[in-house]
């Protein structure tokens, strides 16, 4: 399921079976997560839901779905006033996501889906930039999945809704359905809620977490998070991930 595990002239044989090849790219942000969450967070929701939808397509007879090796680093400036984060630049991330698709692309690799969990404005909108110049520039309709959307949105959960999840109850019980051992429960079981309206903060002009009232770098009510409810979470995101994946192969 790892495009970075086959070898040459696998990859060169990719179609031949009749099946439609379609490359997942999952990105995300190396930023803190609260006191209880792992700085890796969004990269890790991003590859849960790729590992779960080739799996789920693993047989399928119409595609052959590939996970590309993640772009881990993203645009995040909300966090710094807590250690841990590594941002890039605006122009970096779009260069790299450029370069990366058009690598894929000139080989014939087109369909490709982007997988990002990191909704820092800045962040989302040199993704979605950089999808609008590889599609001009290639004149190829690579795919995009923008969980922030309000149709994407509608289908999680009232807190990720709610705009107050920055490592609440939704990204945590994700951790905890697939790294639990990455989780500070006895941490996390102590957390009183924090409830943060991102979007409308910084509508506001408020840029940092600290302005937010954000004083532990989180928001949410990570205390109710649990692993089932993180299952439950992947399945839905898995859902929608796969149509993406045919959308891209049609």
């Amino acid at each position: 399921m790892n495009f970075a595990d086959l070898t040459s002239p696998a990859i060169a044989a990719l179609g031949s079976d009749g099946r439609v090849p379609v490359l997942l790219l999952p990105l995300g942000a190396v930023e803190p997560h609260g006191p209880h969450a792992p700085v890796g967070t969004d990269p890790l929701i991003s590859a849960g839901m790729c590992a779960r939808a080739a799996e789920r397509l693993r047989d399928d007879p119409a595609v052959r779905v590939l996970i590309l090796p993640a772009l881990p680093y993203g645009v995040t400036h909300y966090a710094a006033a807590f250690p841990g984060g590594i941002s890039v630049g605006e122009e970096t991330l779009h260069a790299l996501v450029v370069d990366v698709c058009a690598s894929l692309i000139e080989q014939g690799l087109s369909r490709i889906v982007l997988v990002n969990n990191h909704f820092e404005p800045e962040h989302v909108a040199t993704l979605r930039r950089a999808v609008a110049t590889v599609r001009s520039r290639h004149e190829v309709a690579i795919g995009h999945l923008e969980l922030t959307r309000r149709r994407a949105a509608a289908r999680l959960t009232e807190e990720f809704r709610s705009g107050s999840c920055h490592a609440g109850r939704y990204e945590t019980s994700l951790v905890l359905a697939d790294e639990p051992d990455l989780v500070d429960v006895e941490t996390m079981r102590g957390l009183a809620a924090v409830p943060v309206d991102m979007p409308s903060s910084m509508a506001a002009g408020r840029r940092d977490f600290l302005a937010m009232g954000m004083t532990g770098a989180y928001c949410g009510s990570p205390a109710e998070a649990t692993a089932a409810e993180g299952e439950a979470v992947f399945t839905t995101l898995t859902d929608m991930l796969v149509e993406a994946i045919r959308e891209a192969a049609r």
